[in-house]
């Protein structure tokens, strides 16, 4: 059983949708003995940093999530679920993220002829490749939604870039913790393969 946190975040739905596609069990969940006892657990989102980490605390999700990463569960953050997992945001400043993992979230440049947010399909580069892109070529397009980017402090998490008028990590693993500054369930057949290489480490796990 996969866990999606629902915290009033967009975009849970199309991660759903994808996760039925793939034939993987799922629940849309803020329980949090529901969360602790799956098999694996997606953080999903659209919005801000700020409002977010404030739902968060709210619906008294952050414990959890601290609590699943510390145990092991293979955890997924997409885009903002990514963001959230860090220490902080230009978006929304003096806010503190989960710090899961450390880094910083930064606003994207503006630069002659790119437009933010950053709304398209770019390609992936792999300083060191993740178990999330087994199977997929470097260069392979992925689609992008954001107006922040993440800047890890220890690169050697990085797994994936892209360049956006700035150098974008946009994917990191960290033992049982991956996350993807881009959209898989709207990345057409590449985010489905990385989608169903995160479920491979979820039954690797079991």
């Amino acid at each position: 059983m996969i866990a999606l946190i629902d915290y009033d975040a967009g975009n849970i739905k199309s991660v759903e949708k994808a996760l039925d596609f793939l034939g993987a069990e799922n629940v849309l969940t803020r329980d949090p003995s529901v969360i602790l006892n799956a098999d694996g657990v997606i953080l999903p989102g659209v919005g801000s940093f700020g409002d977010a980490m404030e739902r968060l605390k709210g619906y008294g999700l952050c414990d959890v999530i601290k609590k699943v990463c510390e145990k092991g569960t293979p955890f997924l953050g997409i885009c903002l679920g990514l963001q959230l997992l860090f220490d902080s945001s230009e978006e929304s400043v003096g806010v503190e993220g989960l710090g899961i993992l450390k880094g910083k979230v930064k606003k994207i440049p503006d630069a002659e002829g790119l437009k933010v947010p950053h709304m398209g399909w770019n390609d992936l580069s792999y300083p060191s490749k993740g178990r999330l892109f087994l199977g997929i070529p470097e260069n392979s397009y992925v689609y992008f939604v954001h107006s922040y980017y993440l800047e890890a402090q220890d690169e050697s998490i990085v797994k994936a870039t892209t360049d956006y008028g700035t150098l974008i990590h946009a994917s990191v693993e960290q033992r049982n913790v991956f996350a993807c500054q881009f959209h898989p369930e709207k990345s057409s057949e590449v985010g489905l393969k990385i989608l169903q290489n995160f479920l491979n480490v979820v039954k690797e796990g079991k």
